[in-house]
């Protein structure tokens, strides 16, 4: 068991003092106020008498494993931290500061860990406000859930992804918790394989907008991870009750209940601390469906992530069902999304870090999803778009690793008004009509035709709209 000595017995050292003594530890103290030193003996603490800026401190820590240098004389800290190391101590040092410079003062002597009271009262009152905050959220968030007598539905983005369809899962358990009942609803597609994936073997059931009945009709709305989707418009006519997310709306939502937090990587991170605040235990499949929601949102803690994200993930651990999990992260793939794949890989055109891809003729447009999620791993590459022409159309998947960009605001500025689009910061798709381009008939005799013609005006405004030159893209 280690043993401590503490240097220096004000209020800091006393209270250390005692949560150790508290814990059974062997714990010296050392200070040079003889009035200080018999008071801490009266409570039957091991206390000495000693000037911790003399150098024969070292003498009277002794062996002691852990040395606490805690004086708000921080010149004597210093003095005490540089007679231990001068004499080779390999002791754990902590060390008390007072600003920004005696930190590094006390760090170049040879302190292992250096503290300032002021910094960590400064911690610990934001902990607190951030709790207070959140108590306080959950209870408006609880009123709210409380009207909803109709039901709530559960809004995701567009093509929703692992992040907004597990927060919107998480919303819908909370929301039974208060014995509301709650759909979950979506425009779009749920296009990349991994994605079906994910909402296929954890039972997740997801209603498409136009078969659920009319928002109108619900008790509340609630919108979950809309805030940077370049399609977060709904019918002005509908109240949005509940709006949660990471990102800053780009337009007004006018929520009864609101709660943005940027300081976290995604909106799954904040549906977690709400199911703890509430003393919800998630099931598996919610669990395991915010987990793989941050992991997704931050390259499996790669990207962006912050304290909240880990200690969320942290806390979600032990519910979740890990093979599940890796069944997710690791789906099979399709012939079709193979050969899609391989005529991406052959056709690639790149600018920068900017890739664009024609697949040619498809027949499971989804495929086109995940070809563009392959081809992200690409050395040097941030940013991807495959398309492919299937019927009378022409359907295009992106995605991006860019924090910089939004790739479903380029796609909407490109392809706006000339076909549908949809999408966040990270992926996006579109479907236009085919004649848009040709101003042909799709036949067997022109394939080569509309393939070339599509090829061509595609490339040309997906590179506009990324800001760099088609003319100058090479073939990667």
């Amino acid at each position: 068991m280690s043993t401590y000595a503490i240097l220096g017995c004000g209020s800091v050292g006393y209270a250390v003092a005692e949560d150790l003594a508290a814990d059974s530890k062997d714990v010296l103290i050392l200070d040079k106020d003889e009035s200080r030193v018999e008071s801490l003996r009266d409570q039957d603490l091991n206390a000495q008498r000693t000037d911790i800026s003399e150098p024969d401190v070292v003498d009277a820590v002794g062996d002691r494993d852990v040395v606490l240098i805690l004086a708000s004389d921080v010149d004597a800290n210093k003095a005490a931290v540089s007679a231990l190391r001068e004499r080779g101590s390999d002791q754990f040092l902590v060390a008390r500061a007072s600003d920004p410079v005696t930190e590094d003062e006390l760090a170049e002597l040879g302190a292992d860990v250096v503290i300032n009271p002021s910094e960590v009262i400064a911690d610990s009152a934001l902990r607190s406000l951030e709790s207070g905050e959140l108590e306080y959220n959950a209870k408006q968030l609880a009123e709210v859930l409380k009207s909803a007598t109709d039901g709530l539905a559960v809004l995701t983005h567009d093509n929703p992804d692992p992040d907004s369809i597990a927060s919107a899962v998480a919303l819908q358990a909370i929301a039974r918790e208060h014995g509301v009942d709650a759909v979950i609803s979506y425009e779009g597609e749920i296009g990349h394989q991994e994605d079906r994936a994910f909402v296929n073997l954890l039972g997740i059931e997801l209603v498409p907008l136009e078969d659920s009945k009319p928002l109108s009709e619900y008790g509340a709305v609630a919108m979950v991870d809309h805030g940077k989707s370049s399609d977060a418009e709904f019918d002005p006519e509908v109240d949005v009750d509940i709006f949660i997310d990471r990102y800053e709306p780009e337009t007004e939502v006018g929520a009864a209940f609101t709660d943005i937090r940027t300081n976290v990587s995604s909106t799954s991170t904040i549906l977690t601390k709400y199911l703890q605040e509430f003393g919800v235990s998630p099931t598996e499949a919610v669990a395991t469906a915010l987990l793989y929601g941050i992991r997704s949102e931050t390259l499996d803690f790669k990207r962006e992530t912050t304290p909240a994200d880990l200690t969320a993930a942290a806390y979600l651990h032990p519910f979740v069902n890990h093979n599940t999990l890796e069944q997710v992260e690791s789906p099979s793939m399709s012939p079709e999304t193979l050969d899609v794949l391989a005529e991406a890989i052959h056709n690639r055109e790149v600018q920068g870090s900017h890739l664009v891809s024609n697949a040619g003729f498809i027949r499971d447009r989804d495929a086109l999803g995940q070809a563009a999620q392959h081809l992200l791993k690409l050395e040097g590459i941030t940013t991807t778009a495959v398309f492919g022409i299937s019927d009378d159309r022409i359907f295009l998947s992106a995605r991006s690793k860019d924090i910089r960009i939004n790739i479903g605001n380029i796609l909407q500025d490109a392809f706006s008004g000339i076909g549908d689009t949809g999408g966040h910061s990270t992926q996006g798709d579109v479907e236009i009509p085919l004649g848009i381009f040709t101003g042909i008939e799709t036949s067997d005799d022109n394939r080569d035709t509309l393939l070339q013609l599509t090829e061509e005006a595609v490339r040309k405004k997906l590179f506009q709209a990324m800001g760099v030159d088609s003319d100058a893209a090479n073939g990667g």
